[in-house]
């Protein structure tokens, strides 16, 4: 294991030191201050739009990236002293309505014909911003990661319109520096812009991207270069306040209503153009949409991402520590259970190579279930090394407050504390050829049993045909996080992947190949208990719809009882071995039509020589731009000796997004869940009568199936305010 270890951190070392020049910086697009005023209206008529300099000639993406885009891109930006302004021309290169899906906010990018901006305003090639539009006028904003990943719930104050034309689709956009943050002084940012246009399947940048990245990818930004340094924000703090009324009741349990009358709200005050300090009181989220509903086969706990605006800005720092199933923090875990009473955040860039995060939130106790006030304590540093790599360091306390617990009573017992302590290398080369990351975690706890660790690493190569990667980790079985998100622990496991694409001279297919990965599992014995072996070739056709092929052989050897059904309550014994084959397909269609559809198949064996039938559907209509329709299914059979016998599980999710401009919006959907006997109804309603500024009306009902019975209901009215002082 050292060994192994020490391997890793000498190659991904030596990897940093790689490519150290930044890839496109010879595409410069050239901003000045805008000599007009600018009105936000999709037209290109004001002066200062004729003074800006154009960002013209994007290359393609896909289909292919070794040619210009056909389809015409026009760019310009301009600024003043309290705006960044965006106007952008869309050509069209084929006659034909755009597509999209509907008005919603944060739209999929996929099934709409849209323009995105992507910027780099630390110059780190790390971390930054993304907004855009579709051709119908929906808004897209999310703040980005790692180098290329955009977080859609993170939501900001910007305005924004689209202007449609016979020959184009024009977007036009202000840009609060207040908004964003980034570095003072500098004149020079990474920026690129992305292209969608699905009538010719066409995606396409200003700066190259080669096509096995996402366009998004910061490593391949161009510069935008300031005539001067951007403005300085002066004083700026925003005030968020909320109110809201409404009531909950347990009918299964026969309990009243409860009335709920509620004011909180939140502050975000810049400190400096890069470093932002967040406090909240008494925050609510109930207009945060609820969790998709799954059914639950796997013998470990699943995970849901966070939605929570106050715990996204800058989350990265917090959430990205570790890998997806062994973090040592998950914001998920503070205030589901008990509710937060306040907190506070301070998060940013302190210079061009260093980046702190600190949080601490507060919640209440929960008397019923003896559950003690708990205060919630994260530290987070990260410092670049080369031109986008970075070493970080994490520390998570979880502490229970004035908690002295009876052990005689038949309450739950609680730890008074849970602590965990993390160092970690991040490798990404300026090409995004190669990327890595070496992990250690540390627990503590009241006694000895609760001091576990963790090692992991992993490297990964992506070249235009073959990407590969060898990761490992190593849980210990005392490690613990009780602030984090790691379902199993006493394990040491290896998973080798490896893949590779033809690009064909052909007029239907874009690419074929194959992808084999191998997930292995040792337990603290030493003893082999689980394994993985799967096969799969993918096709993706010009059209953008796509095709895969698998098959996977399974073997397990249960470390503790598991009930196959997760539903009857009969388990199968620790000790047992159980081991199958199945295969599978899935199939998405193109996104340009009006009705589109997915499917995926599952069939095969499963535990105690069992078998597993397995369909999956999404059937989508619209009625572009105003109505999404949306109906998706799940369907499980179960075959296993007694006692379990035959089971089927149902899954089933009709959705409607009715959006009657780009600032009223209406969902409603409904889960019928077979497994844990629920009927699930959400219905949200939205009107942002300002920028970043909404009124709420949410309603949600759960159901048991039979007899049909209303086992609990709310309704929420919420208004929240975003006020720039």
């Amino acid at each position: 294991m050292r060994k192994l270890t020490l391997f890793f951190i000498l190659t991904l070392v030596h990897l940093t030191s790689v490519h150290a020049q930044k890839i496109n910086d010879s595409y410069r697009l050239n901003i000045q201050k805008a000599s007009s005023e600018i009105l936000i209206d999709g037209a290109l008529d004001e002066q200062a739009w004729l003074d800006a300099e154009v960002a013209t000639d994007f290359y393609m993406i896909t289909p292919m990236d070794t040619s210009y885009a056909k389809v015409r891109t026009d760019v310009r930006m301009t600024y003043d002293e309290e705006n960044l302004y965006l106007l952008v021309e869309n050509f069209h290169a084929v006659e034909g309505p755009y597509m999209v899906e509907s008005l919603r906010r944060d739209f999929n990018f996929g099934k709409n014909d849209n323009f995105l901006l992507f910027m780099d305003p630390f110059d780190d090639q790390t971390n930054g911003f993304s907004f855009g539009a579709n051709a119908a006028g929906a808004q897209w904003d999310g703040i980005m990661y790692n180098g290329g990943s955009v977080d859609l719930s993170w939501d900001n104050k910007w305005t924004s319109k689209v202007t449609n034309y016979d020959d184009r689709w024009v977007f036009e956009a202000k840009i609060p520096f207040k908004s964003i943050r980034y570095k003072k002084g500098i004149t020079e940012w990474g920026i690129n812009f992305s292209r969608l246009d699905l009538k010719t399947t066409e995606k396409s940048g200003w700066a190259p991207v080669p096509r096995q990245f996402p366009s998004a990818s910061l490593a391949y930004t161009g510069i935008l270069v300031w005539d001067q340094a951007p403005p300085q924000t002066g004083a700026n703090i925003s005030v968020i306040p909320y109110a809201l009324g409404g009531f909950r009741q347990n009918r299964f349990e026969g309990e009243e209503p409860m009335y709920r009358k509620e004011i909180g709200g939140d502050v975000k005050i810049g400190l400096t153009s890069s470093l932002n300090l967040d406090l909240t009181v008494n925050p609510d989220f109930s207009q945060v949409e609820v969790d998709r509903q799954v059914t639950n086969l796997d013998r470990f706990e699943l995970f849901f991402p966070e939605r929570r605006q106050f715990f996204l800005e800058n989350g990265d720092l917090f959430a990205s520590f570790g890998y997806e199933r062994i973090r040592p923090f998950f914001s998920r875990r503070i205030g589901l259970n008990a509710p937060i009473q306040f907190g506070a955040r301070l998060s940013g860039k302190i210079n061009k190579n260093w980046r702190v995060g600190a949080m601490n939130m507060q919640t209440g106790k929960v008397e019923e279930e003896a559950l003690p006030s708990q205060n919630f304590t994260v530290l987070a540093v990260q410092r670049r090394v080369g031109s986008r790599s970075n070493i970080g360091a994490i520390f998570v306390n979880k502490q229970a407050l004035n908690y002295n617990p009876d052990p005689n009573s038949d309450k739950p017992i609680y730890s008074q504390f849970n602590r965990n302590l993390g160092l970690e290398y991040n490798l990404a080369t300026s090409n995004n050829l190669w990327t890595g990351k070496v992990m250690g975690l540390k627990s503590f706890g009241p006694d000895n049993s609760d001091q576990g660790f963790v090692q992991a690493a992993n490297l990964k190569y992506t070249s235009g045909n073959l990407t590969w990667e060898w990761q490992h980790e190593y849980v210990s079985e005392s490690y613990t996080a009780e602030v984090g998100y790691v379902p199993r622990n006493g394990y040491f496991k290896i998973n080798p992947t490896i893949g590779y694409r033809w690009f064909p001279k052909s007029e239907k297919i874009l690419s074929h190949g194959p992808d084999i990965s191998s997930t292995s599992y040792w337990n603290k014995s030493g003893e082999y208990t689980d394994n993985t072996s799967f096969i799969a070739y993918n096709v993706k056709w010009r059209s953008q719809s796509t095709f895969l092929l698998w098959t996977a052989y399974d073997y397990v050897m249960l470390q503790r009882p598991f009930d196959p059904t997760n539903y009857s309550g009969e388990t199968l014994p620790a000790g047992s071995q159980h081991k199958w084959f199945a295969w599978g397909t899935e199939y998405t269609s193109k996104p340009q039509s009006i009705l589109t559809y997915a499917f995926s198949t599952r069939m095969g064996g499963y535990y105690a020589d069992g078998d597993r039938y397995n369909v999956t559907a999404e059937l989508g209509y619209r009625f572009q731009p105003y109505v999404s329709i949306t109906m998706s299914a799940n369907y499980n059979r179960i075959i296993l000796p007694e006692p379990w016998y035959t089971n089927t599980f149902w899954l089933i999710g009709p959705r409607v997004d009715v959006t009657m401009t780009n600032t009223l919006f209406f969902t409603a959907f409904v889960q019928y869940n077979e497994q844990i006997e629920n009927i699930n109804l959400n219905t949200r309603f939205q009107w942002r009568f300002k920028p970043a500024s909404d009124l709420f009306l949410v309603y949600t009902d759960n159901y048991l199936p039979a007899p049909f019975y209303t086992k609990n209901r709310s309704l929420v009215l919420k208004f929240t305010y975003w006020w720039n002082l």
